[in-house]
């Protein structure tokens, strides 16, 4: 029985790790079809024999990997294009980042439990734990507290057209008189955009992760935008870790301060 394949259905084929041995179609063309043998019943049918089955020389198969091999290209990759957050820096940029007023997330919060800041990009500056990435920033603070609601403030950040007429202190700066002002224990930069614009890096965001920052004279943990973990919920992991980095932080600070 022949095996019709057009060379599309042959390259899918390849591409999935199924080597294809069975010969193609131009080589089906060239050999002139066999003269129709005679019908026999079904029970008469003859078996042909392992001897009579002739492979394709193994020289002509080219199994899938060798196949993938042959498609990488030898010269050296190109540079690696610097991230979106490269976009908030001033200087031929179409946008800005701008800092708002702080916002109190759980104003009935208990005033003893650690303080946080929360350094995000937000739609809505004046509610921060609006629509689905704040929903699930609300749930990833109160993971933080419990019982109880975490002592937090959120710096949120928007992005204005480049050129706009920027009020006074509402750039870089911003994050100094917010940590002055709120006195917090840590300060979450949540988003490569943010932990760029606070710490005036342009390291990639997994290079800023796992590794304690400097703000203001105040700690500061860089992880994942809630939004970001919306389209990649896989990532919601190891936003965790970071939550925890952040937590043994403020637990190591408190009990070398009980030791003293």
């Amino acid at each position: 029985m022949a095996l019709d394949l057009d060379a599309r259905q042959r390259a899918i084929l390849q591409e999935m790790g199924i080597t294809v041995w069975w010969p193609g179609p131009a080589e089906h063309a060239e050999s002139p079809p066999a003269a129709p043998a005679p019908a026999l019943p079904a029970a008469a049918a003859p078996v042909p024999a392992a001897s009579q089955v002739t492979a394709e020389p193994a020289a002509t198969a080219v199994p899938s990997t060798t196949a993938r091999a042959r498609t990488v290209p030898t010269a050296s990759p190109p540079a690696t294009r610097a991230p979106a957050a490269a976009s908030a820096s001033p200087g031929g940029a179409d946008w800005v980042l701008r800092a708002c007023a702080p916002v109190a997330l759980y104003p009935d919060a208990a005033a003893d439990g650690a303080r946080w800041l929360v350094v995000v990009e937000c739609p809505d500056p004046a509610a921060p734990l609006s629509g689905d990435a704040g929903r699930l920033l609300d749930n990833m603070l109160r993971a933080l507290q419990r019982p109880g609601l975490p002592h937090a403030h959120c710096l949120p950040l928007e992005r204005c057209p480049a050129g706009t007429e920027q009020p006074p202190g509402t750039d870089a700066t911003a994050l100094s008189a917010a940590v002055q002002a709120l006195q917090p224990d840590a300060v979450l930069l949540l988003g490569h955009v943010p932990a760029r614009w606070a710490l005036g890096l342009a390291e990639p965001l997994g290079h800023l992760r796992n590794r304690l920052h400097q703000v203001a004279g105040c700690t500061a943990v860089v992880s994942y935008d809630p939004a970001f973990l919306l389209r990649s919920p896989a990532t919601k992991a190891a936003a965790w870790a970071d939550l925890c980095t952040a937590l043994a932080h403020l637990a190591d600070r408190t009990a070398n301060a009980a030791q003293r």
